[in-house]
C-alpha cells in the first residue's frame, strides 16, 4: 500500500429508501457522499410493490453526478467501483438488458396457487423430512412463477432474470454478471455451495427458469466488467474503471461493521432490522431457512430478521410526528433527529408499555399470521411512550435473534456492532446496550454497507492482499455504549416475563384475525 499516494474507491448503495454514491479512501474514511431519496415502490393493488427499474438507474446516475462537485481529488484517483443493492428485488430483461416489466420489490407479497412439478423421489424426501410446506412456499412466493403464469408473452421474450444488483451491473458494464453474495431471493441458488444449483436440485422443478436465463456469478473481489462509454456519459464514472463484485447491502453492512467471526454480532437498525454473524460453516438459523452468502468468499451470514424494523419509525413519523416534522423544517434538520427528545421523556421500559414488532405477515416472522401488538396501555401513556416502545420492541426482537444464533452456533456473542439509520441516535444505542446487557459499538461511519462494498473493491484492485487485511485497515469503532445495570434489570424482567410470552398468548387472536380478514397483513 502506498501511503504517500492515497487511493480511493467508489461505492454505490441502492438501498430501499435512498440511493447513495460514496467515495472512501484506502483507510475507510468517507471523503464524499451524495444521497438521492427514492420512492421504494408503488402499489397498484393491495400486497403489490413494484418500481420501474429505469427509475433506480436514473437515481444512480443522479447520485453519481451530484457526487463529483463534492470531490477534492481527481476522478482518476478512484481505482475501482462496487455496487451493493437491496436484496431480492427482481428485474426481467430482454437480450439488450432492457426491462420487460416493472421490478418486483422484496416487499411485494404476491403469490401463485400452483404446485411445484416435483418428481416422486423429491416428494417422498420432502415428506419424510417434513419440508413439503417449505418447498410449496418457495414455489408460491417465487416471482418467476408469477411472471411465467401471469405474463406469458413477456416471459417468452425474456432473456435474463436479474436481481437489481445484476441490472445495475449490466447498465454499467454491458455484462450479464453479478456477485455471488448478492444472490438472495427465490432463485435456483445453492446457498451452501454458493453457486447456481446443480441440475438435479429440486429448485429447478419449483421454478420456470433455465440456467441460461441467469447471470454469470463472480466472488467478491472479482471483476464484473468495466464501465462502458455510455455508462460513463450517464454517471460521470471514468470509462474503463473496473466494477468489482461485493454483495447485497446487508452482506456489505456486516463486513463494513467489522464483523468477521461468530463471536461478533452485527445488528442493523434499517428498514428491515436484522441480527447477523459471520461464519465459515453453513448454519441455518431456522430449519430450512438458508444462511446467506457473506461478502468474504466462503463465508456465511446467518440472520434473524424483523421485517418492518425501523420502517416503524417512519410510520410513527407519518402518523404521530407532525410536531417534529414542522419543527424539523424550521430548523433544517431531519424529524428523526428530534425524536430523541421523546425517548428522553420516558423511562426505560416505557412505564410497562410493550410492543411486538411483527408488522408484516412475511414468513420470517414466528408465523405467517403474526401481527404487531402494543400491550400495557394506561392513562399515563403518551405518544412518547409509543415511540420508545417501538424502539424497545425492535431491540427485544433482535435480542431473541441473538440468543437463537448463540444456541444454533454454540458460540457466545461477545461483541455487538450496531449500524443502520437508527444507530445514529445515542439514545437508541443506549437503549440497545441496556436491553442486551452488554456493550454495544457503533462503527466509525454510518455508511457501513457502502464501506463493505469499498472493502471488496480495495481487495479486487490489490490495494490490500486479502479481506482480513482490508477489513482490519478500513473498519474501526466510532463510539461505545455501556449498559446501565439498573436499566438492564428492568428490561431483562420485561423481556423474560412479558415479551417472550406475548406471541404464544396472542397467536390464537392473530389466527382468528387472519381467518376473519382473509389475509395476514
Amino acid at each position: 500500500m502506498q501511503t504517500d499516494n492515497p487511493q480511493y474507491l467508489l461505492a454505490i448503495d441502492n438501498g430501499t429508501q435512498s440511493l447513495r454514491a460514496m467515495v472512501f479512501d484506502q483507510d475507510g474514511e468517507l471523503v464524499a457522499k451524495s444521497k438521492v431519496d427514492i420512492e421504494p415502490y408503488v402499489s397498484p393493488a393491495p400486497g403489490l410493490a413494484v418500481q420501474d427499474a429505469q427509475y433506480f438507474w436514473e437515481s444512480l446516475c443522479l447520485a453519481c453526478q451530484e457526487l463529483w462537485p463534492q470531490l477534492n481529488i481527481p476522478r482518476e484517483a478512484i481505482k475501482a467501483v462496487s455496487v451493493t443493492a437491496q436484496r431480492a428485488t427482481v428485474v426481467p430483461v430482454d437480450g439488450e438488458g432492457q426491462p420487460l416489466h416493472q421490478a418486483i420489490s422484496w416487499l411485494d407479497q404476491r403469490s401463485v396457487q400452483s404446485k411445484p412439478a416435483l418428481g416422486a423421489v423429491h416428494k417422498l424426501a420432502f415428506a419424510l423430512c417434513r419440508a413439503s410446506s417449505t418447498v410449496q412456499n418457495f414455489h408460491s412466493q417465487a416471482e418467476a412463477n408469477w411472471f411465467a403464469q401471469e405474463c406469458p408473452e413477456m416471459w417468452d421474450q425474456m432473456e435474463k432474470y436479474l436481481l437489481l444488483s445484476g441490472y445495475h451491473t449490466h447498465k454499467l458494464t454491458g455484462k450479464f454478471t453479478d456477485a455471488v453474495a448478492s444472490q438472495v431471493g427465490y432463485l435456483p441458488f445453492d446457498f451452501k455451495r454458493q453457486q447456481w444449483a446443480g441440475p438435479k436440485d429440486w429448485k429447478w422443478r419449483a421454478l420456470p427458469l433455465r440456467p441460461d436465463m441467469l447471470p454469470t456469478l463472480r466472488p467478491a473481489g472479482g471483476i464484473l466488467g468495466h464501465i462502458t462509454k455510455a455508462a460513463s456519459a450517464s454517471t460521470g464514472i471514468p470509462q474503463g474503471l473496473p466494477l468489482i463484485a461485493s454483495g447485497s447491502d446487508k452482506a456489505c453492512e456486516v463486513l463494513g461493521s467489522g464483523c468477521v467471526g461468530a463471536e461478533t454480532g452485527s445488528m442493523s437498525y434499517g428498514t428491515t432490522a436484522t441480527f447477523n454473524i459471520s461464519t465459515d460453516s453453513y448454519l441455518e438459523t431456522n430449519r430450512f431457512h438458508p444462511s446467506y452468502p457473506g461478502v468474504v468468499p466462503g463465508t456465511y451470514n446467518p440472520e434473524m430478521m424483523v421485517d418492518r424494523g425501523f420502517w416503524m419509525v417512519s410510520w410513527f413519523k407519518n402518523e404521530f410526528g407532525l410536531r417534529e416534522q414542522n419543527l424539523a423544517r424550521e430548523l433544517g434538520v431531519s424529524p428523526e433527529s428530534l425524536f430523541d427528545d421523546l425517548l428522553r421523556a420516558v423511562p426505560p421500559g416505557s412505564d410497562g408499555l410493550l410492543l411486538q414488532p411483527y408488522w408484516s405477515g412475511a414468513s420470517s416472522n414466528p408465523g405467517s399470521e403474526a401481527r404487531g401488538a402494543i400491550v400495557g396501555f394506561s392513562e399515563i401513556h403518551t405518544r412518547a411512550h409509543i415511540y420508545r416502545a417501538i424502539i424497545e420492541g425492535i431491540a427485544y426482537a433482535l435480542r431473541e435473534g441473538k440468543e437463537a444464533l448463540e444456541k444454533r452456533s454454540g458460540k457466545v456473542i461477545k461483541q455487538l456492532r450496531v449500524s443502520g439509520g437508527g444507530s445514529q441516535s445515542d439514545q437508541v444505542m443506549q437503549i440497545t446496550a441496556d436491553i442486551f446487557g452488554m456493550p454495544v459499538e457503533r462503527p466509525h461511519t454510518f455508511e457501513t454497507s457502502g464501506l463493505g462494498a469499498a472493502i471488496a473493491a480495495a481487495v479486487g484492485v490489490g490495494i490490500y492482499p486479502d479481506f482480513e487485511t482490508a477489513t482490519a485497515k478500513m473498519t474501526r469503532i466510532g463510539a461505545s455504549f455501556e449498559p446501565t445495570p439498573k436499566h438492564h434489570r428492568t428490561y431483562d424482567r420485561l423481556y423474560r416475563e412479558v415479551y417472550q410470552k406475548m406471541y404464544k398468548r396472542l397467536r390464537p387472536g392473530y389466527q382468528a384475525i387472519q381467518s376473519i380478514a382473509g389475509h395476514a397483513s
